[in-house]
């Protein structure tokens, strides 16, 4: 009776399995589908209605080579990516700060939140002139650019996450008088770590945009200037492989911090 019932539960898993892998097969084919069809339009519109430069899918396949062994492209492509990565370091360490601060004490929250949301909605093309004067036509305004439009989505996100800390974590914290270190980085940070990922991942796209803002505007070397030059010098294929190259950068992020929910926050996760 035993083996019969682990056997019909066996195949009633079976399907369910089966049915799961055919799912997840069918959604990889059908992104395929959707991206050959796109890039077939775009090759055959493209070939018909617009100039000879416009970059089309067949002219970057071709140029994608050569870009990417260039070493004046890998240069720039570390200039700009290392300057991200170190703006979004700094964005992080100080926004999580900030934005813990505003959820876990009101009269932080009055002072700052109103500014925090401002300056958050400026445009970065605004503000832009104002940090090249003040840090120099140099890499320091790229990277206070970074800072700053990355800054605003980690204390923000920092913020709703501090201020959803259930209530019964603290009051167990409390009724065992757990000092303020315990309550704000062992309950508090900790609770707030899904909306911190999702800071980051608005961040980094921010961060992304600001640095190839701040290379036009100062001229500087980077994957914005690269771009800015071969597209006015009418080679399109060249600055589309530049254009991909910071679009993986932004999708490498944002499966890294898929990957990291999944692995330390599975309880965090809504889908």
């Amino acid at each position: 009776m035993s083996n019969s019932a682990s056997s019909l539960a066996a195949g009633a898993k079976a399907p369910g399995t089966l049915s799961s892998i055919f799912a997840g097969r069918s959604v990889l084919w059908a992104r395929i589908g959707a991206g050959a069809l796109i890039l077939v339009v775009w090759q055959v519109a493209v070939g018909a209605f617009a100039p000879r430069f416009v970059a089309k899918p067949l002219g970057i396949a071709a140029a994608f080579p050569s870009v990417i062994t260039d070493t004046a492209f890998l240069a720039a492509l570390a200039s700009t990516l290392g300057a991200v990565l170190q703006g979004l370091l700094i964005a992080l360490m100080t926004g999580v700060v900030v934005g813990i601060a505003m959820g876990r004490v009101k009269v932080i929250d009055r002072l700052l939140n109103f500014y925090i949301n401002g300056f958050y909605a400026m445009p970065m093309v605004a503000v832009l002139p104002l940090l090249a004067i003040w840090f120099g036509y140099e890499s320091n305004a790229r990277l206070a650019t970074i800072v700053f439009a990355a800054f605003f989505s980690i204390a923000m996100n920092a913020r709703d996450g501090a201020r959803s800390v259930p209530p019964e974590y603290l009051e167990v914290a409390r009724s065992y008088r757990a000092g303020r270190q315990y309550v704000w980085f062992d309950i508090t940070l900790h609770s707030s770590l899904p909306y911190l990922i999702a800071g980051i991942r608005l961040a980094s796209g921010r961060a992304l945009v600001g640095a190839v803002i701040a290379e036009f505007f100062i001229s500087l070397d980077g994957v914005g200037m690269y771009i800015l030059s071969h597209a006015r010098s009418f080679k399109h294929d060249e600055a589309v492989v530049g254009v991909l190259a910071l679009a993986a950068f932004g999708l490498l992020v944002d499966r890294t911090m898929n990957w990291l929910t999944r692995r330390f926050l599975p309880w965090a996760r809504r889908t």
